[in-house]
């Protein structure tokens, strides 16, 4: 009983981390053009970061994020999300901080 537990266990776990491992959505349909008008809200931090607004694929349709405010990091810029066409759609590349 302990083999079979030990590897349904193994199995189950590997699983889980290949399927968080970083599969892309592909969207056939084009994302819409940025909202242009965008009001900021008071910074809550002294040195806050503004990650702007972006069209999200929500049950077969883009949906529009808000910005929002983010902590700055020290020694890092943060680089906006974006969507990128490639030949069998548009993949949503997230935003991450790099470093200067």
């Amino acid at each position: 009983m302990k083999p079979i537990f030990t590897f349904l266990l193994a199995f189950f776990l590997s699983y889980s981390c290949m399927a968080s491992a970083g599969t892309a959505m592909v969207v056939r349909t084009a994302p819409p053009p940025r909202r242009v008008v965008v009001v900021k809200p008071r910074n809550p931090y002294a040195k806050g970061v503004w990650v702007k607004g972006h069209w999200t694929w929500r049950q077969g349709r883009y949906v529009w994020g808000e910005g929002h405010w983010v902590k700055h990091r020290p020694g890092f810029v943060w680089t906006d999300g974006h969507w990128k066409k490639t030949p069998r759609g548009w993949v949503w590349v997230k935003g991450y901080w790099r470093k200067r």
